[in-house]
């Protein structure tokens, strides 16, 4: 006869008010086996205000102020956990005579907008010299081009603290010299410490989404848990409040951008 143990399966996520917990039932018994029960992630306001940086970093008390010897400047904020884990790996990369800095950290919503309508009003320019305003008349496809590299606001993970930059903006940077150096460390090395690289080459296995970015690194043991939160619960129709935003569900910008990530940086 078969005996079963039911046990509860708690949810942790990172938010001030977490939500209830959802048993799953879990079978010992010697039978085939078959698989396991999906787990669900509630809806839970705080996470969402996380997951779409609608909040202030430096008022929310899970996040602390980087050490402007660890940056490019001064008034950068981070989780604590990815700041913790940074650390260390500072060091460690230290050690083997790599000096990381971190060019940027954590942006919220209104944060990420100022890049974004900067980029659409061509006040500030692509990374290809052109002028989006003008080269791209159309919305959908002025858009598309600025998602290359920036997010829209409300689905960036830099709103997260689990992101940063490191060194360099330019993936050339990284293929020779001193570059070539730190990413060959990093890229065999910050597995260790909780980092992976969210953004690699496009191909078969992550065919859409941002380009490759060298310098972008995310902590995914938090990151993961605002991953699936956003899997759950974020839909392209919250996307809104800035220029370009109305263009948001005809990109599928959940599903091709917050998703479209290197599957190897989820476990």
């Amino acid at each position: 006869m078969h005996r079963s143990i039911y046990l509860l399966l708690f949810i942790a996520v990172s938010c001030s008010n977490p939500p209830k917990t959802t048993p799953v039932s879990v079978s010992t018994s010697t039978g085939p086996l078959t698989a396991p029960a999906p787990i669900v992630m509630p809806h839970d306001a705080a996470m969402e205000k996380h997951v779409m940086g609608l909040f202030e970093p430096a008022e929310d008390p899970r996040f602390v102020l980087v050490n402007p010897s660890h940056a490019d400047k001064k008034g950068l904020y981070l989780h604590q956990d990815t700041y913790g884990a940074f650390l260390k790996m500072y060091g460690a990369a230290r050690s083997a005579g790599i000096k990381l800095q971190i060019r940027s950290a954590t942006r919220n919503f209104k944060y990420q907008k100022g890049i974004w309508e900067r980029k659409w009003t061509g006040e500030t320019i692509l990374s290809n010299g052109e002028d989006a305003s003008k080269v791209y008349p159309n919305s959908y496809d002025r858009a598309k081009k600025i998602l290359e590299y920036s997010s829209m606001p409300g689905t960036s993970r830099h709103h997260w603290g689990t992101d940063i930059d490191l060194n360099n903006f330019n993936n050339s940077w990284f293929e020779s010299g001193e570059g070539l150096v730190l990413f060959n460390w990093l890229e065999a090395n910050a597995h260790t410490y909780g980092f992976c690289r969210p953004y690699t080459l496009k191909d078969a296995s992550r065919p859409e989404g941002y380009n490759e970015e060298k310098w972008h690194w995310s902590y995914t043991p938090l990151a993961n848990k605002l991953t699936a939160y956003a899997e759950a619960h974020l839909e392209d129709k919250m996307i809104t409040g800035f220029m370009g935003s109305e263009v948001a569900d005809s990109l599928d910008v959940v599903q091709k951008y917050v998703l479209g990530i290197n599957r190897g940086c989820v476990h």
